[in-house]
């Protein structure tokens, strides 16, 4: 669904843009319960059974976005309860991270194979022949499947000659590539956070909009109004996701009108890690480890930590490009308040890490950002700007897109040393990144250059990203071959 306007992204946004409101407005937190009649007016339904049940809904999601926890049906309670708690002007977190509206997961039937009316009720039934639990049957109209023998193999929809048989699971589960998304006594989504790891597509793939992570951007407000010295670090995969026609310097130029001191981009900081992660792989691979895993992916490092924690040590501890570019700013002014935006909401708890919250001192997301444009009435595209940013090389922004890690790491490791030739492999989504670490585990990978990316596509298919994987690709080729710094090495700002 990324990519469209649908109604789920314009509640998300509406719901930003009211929590920005009162931040910037200094409003009466008393009067958080009526934004949800702003945002859904009227008597009648349009999506639900009732027009109450989607207040509650919403009231819910406003609550994520103040930072608060949410509650079920059971819970009796005001939006606003516990709202003194999150009403301040700096980073606010209570676990869990994301979260499952119990009243409004549709409790989507789990993983079923079925048999559709294009079944031929053929001679041959090979559906049947290949079964190996004899849960398929033939009536008099098609074949049928008993879902209390099946043991969901796949075999039968694989052999129809008539793909007569279609495969359906509730989409958060299908795009959990952990398994984390089980059920509760209802039926409903529940998320076992001994597995999760914060990727956040479950969130993407949900098409009732029942998941949500907990958003920052109250707070944040609050400090921008609070605070003078505040720097915002953004993501190269910004381009493209405020719109077709809004370049890259009218972008940064709208997130300094929201109160920002300064604008970086994060790939001066993948310029910085580059250099690094490229010298450990040098002096370590295959001396001292069998293989090397990059760590610019937190939802990548935590997958590897939870599912194959003898091979943790192998990821690089080079760091990241957010906490690499927070340092660089700090270094030189160590007042500075620091806020990345980004399309990942796994690195809202990378920023509260032991060795990273004090460098860091808050997270929001693209789609976080779009609603606090939408509150102040920015239309980026607008914006009347004549220069070009000039902070990154080609190869540190080109960090966002699957593969594009490794090829710097790589290309900057054989300028170093250009005896050796290094071997790279990448994987995006976690499904393929428990693959690679399964080949790797079994010593399949040894003397390469791993790279995890937990999103499909990379960073540019982020859950907190606007647009298609597709146009954010093209808009970053653009914006990489922008870059006048070519590699890493060549960025003399960060000598």
């Amino acid at each position: 669904m990324k990519g469209i306007f649908s109604d789920i992204i314009n509640y998300r946004r509406k719901v930003f843009a009211e929590v920005a409101d009162f931040a910037y407005g200094d409003k009466d937190l008393s009067e958080l319960p009526k934004s949800v009649f702003n945002i859904i007016p009227g008597e009648e339904a349009r999506f639900r059974t009732d027009v109450f049940k989607e207040r509650a809904i919403v009231g819910e999601r406003i609550r994520l976005a103040m930072g608060l926890d949410i509650r079920d049906a059971a819970t009796f309670g005001l939006i606003s309860d516990g709202i003194e708690n999150v009403d301040v002007d700096k980073r606010i977190y209570e676990p869990p991270l994301v979260n499952v509206i119990t009243f409004a997961c549709e409790a989507c039937p789990t993983k079923t194979y079925e048999v559709t009316s294009n079944c031929r009720r053929c001679i041959g039934h090979p559906c049947q022949n290949v079964c190996p639990v004899n849960a398929i049957t033939i009536n008099k109209k098609q074949a049928v499947i008993d879902k209390e023998k099946c043991i969901k193999c796949g075999k039968c929809k694989d052999i129809c000659p008539y793909g007569a048989i279609i495969k359906y699971d509730r989409p958060c589960a299908e795009a959990c590539g952990v398994n984390a998304i089980e059920s509760d006594s209802l039926g409903r989504a529940k998320i076992n956070y001994d597995k999760c790891v914060s990727c956040g597509q479950c969130m993407q793939a949900c098409p009732f909009a029942a998941i949500g992570d907990k958003s920052q951007i109250y707070q944040l407000v609050k400090a921008i109004r609070n605070q003078e010295n505040m720097y915002a670090i953004v993501a190269p995969a910004f381009v493209g996701q405020f719109g077709p026609i809004a370049n890259p310097t009218q972008i940064f130029e709208a997130i300094k009108r929201l109160g920002f001191k300064e604008v970086l981009e994060v790939g001066i900081g993948a310029d910085i890690g580059t250099i690094h992660e490229a010298e450990e792989f040098l002096d370590e691979v295959p001396n001292k480890v069998p293989y090397m895993g990059t760590s610019c992916c937190p939802a990548w490092l935590s997958m590897v930590q939870k599912m194959f924690p003898d091979q943790a040590r192998y990821i690089s501890d080079t760091s990241t490009p957010m906490i690499a570019t927070a340092q660089f700013i700090k270094k030189n002014n160590e007042d500075a308040k620091v806020v990345f935006i980004g399309p990942c909401i796994a690195k809202k708890l990378e920023a509260l890490g032991e060795k990273v919250h004090k460098y860091v001192d808050f997270v929001i997301t693209f789609e976080e950002l779009m609603g606090l444009f939408v509150s102040r009435g920015i239309e980026v595209s607008e914006i009347e700007v004549d220069y070009k940013i000039q902070d990154a090389s080609k190869l540190g922004r080109g960090f966002a897109s699957a593969g594009g890690v490794a090829k710097a790491v790589r290309k900057v490791a054989e300028e170093m040393d250009p005896s050796r030739a290094i071997q790279v492999e990448n994987a995006n989504g976690l499904h393929e990144c428990v693959k690679l670490m399964k080949m790797a585990k079994a010593g399949k990978k040894n003397g390469m250059l791993l790279e995890g990316m937990a999103c499909p596509g990379g960073c540019i298919g982020g859950p907190g990203t606007i647009i298609s994987i597709q146009r954010a690709q093209k808009s970053l080729n653009e914006f990489c071959a922008e870059s006048e710094i070519t590699t890493p090495t060549k960025n003399i700002k960060i000598k």
